[in-house]
């Protein structure tokens, strides 16, 4: 599976006008819900348009299903509609550095049925690096239609994920860092620990030293220990860093994945649910 865009091809794609493409940005911090629009508003890759994991990439937040429960697909079609993207246009989706936005923007892309989104691997600053022009301009953009596509059964609940881990028929992924796993640092939730049974493959694992995507070998060789006969559910804290992992086990050639949208948030949202903090 092939999901990333260099910064060079990108830059000759916008220079020559091929295709029919549109960027987004997708900058974000998770402690500070502004910032990712103001350093948008700030500059960003000429043309490109800005989608927000708080507003665009998340649903409402209800007393169950986590903190980034996914949106409604009719909702986030009808927003990249307005943006000018439909399932014909061409997607190059950055953030800042390789992260986590990004992937969870292409995921849900995917999600909706759209089959032609790519990450620019390396994000604004690999950018920028190769002196790349950076703008101010807020582009026009052309409405269109964006019909959704099917789902092919991509994620999995809370009830789904007790019963699969109960009968183990399923492997479950904890994509949070090894801290957070092991319940010795939570700076997000009221609980610490992880799901009983889940193994840890921390999100950023899939990046080199560098920051840049690991090559498919490096990443088979980063989930050996995993059977690709087996169903494997990620999950994180909120299903925003599960996805990482999810487009790299692809990558590795692993087929039967879901995602479990809530994640932490959401399994720890009932009272009589376990946690477990030794590794497993």
């Amino acid at each position: 599976m092939s999901f990333l865009v260099s910064v060079d091809h990108l830059a000759n794609m916008i220079e020559n006008k091929k295709g029919n493409i549109v960027v987004v940005d997708v900058r974000f911090q998770l402690t500070n819900p502004d910032a990712g629009k103001d350093a948008y508003l700030e500059e960003h890759i000429p043309g490109a348009v800005y989608l927000d994991l708080n507003k665009d990439l998340s649903g409402e937040v209800k007393k169950h299903g986590g903190s980034h429960p996914l949106p409604e697909r009719e909702k986030l079609a009808s927003k990249l509609g307005q943006l000018g993207i439909d399932r014909e246009t061409t997607v190059i989706i950055y953030e800042e550095k390789n992260g986590m936005f990004s992937a969870r923007c292409l995921w849900l892309l995917h999600y909706l049925g759209h089959e032609k989104a790519y990450i620019l691997d390396g994000g604004l600053t690999k950018w920028k690096e190769k002196n790349n022009e950076v703008s101010t301009n807020i582009p026009k953009t052309k409405k269109k239609t964006f019909k959704l596509g099917s789902t092919h059964n991509e994620t999995v609940n809370m009830q789904d994920v007790k019963q699969k881990m109960k009968e183990k028929s399923a492997i479950l992924i904890d994509s949070r860092s090894r801290e957070r796993y092991l319940g010795n640092n939570e700076p997000l939730y009221a609980k610490v620990g992880h799901i009983p049974g889940a193994k840890n493959y921390f999100w950023k694992d899939v990046l080199n030293e560098d920051g840049i995507w690991r090559t498919e070998k490096e990443l088979e060789d980063l989930f050996a220990e995993l059977p690709k006969d087996k169903e494997i559910i990620v999950s994180c804290g909120s299903g925003v860093s599960a996805c990482p992992n999810i487009l790299a086990l692809k990558r590795a050639g692993f087929k039967n994945i879901k995602l479990y949208p809530g994640s932490f948030s959401d399994w720890i949202s009932y009272n009589d649910n376990q946690l477990e903090t030794k590794e497993e």
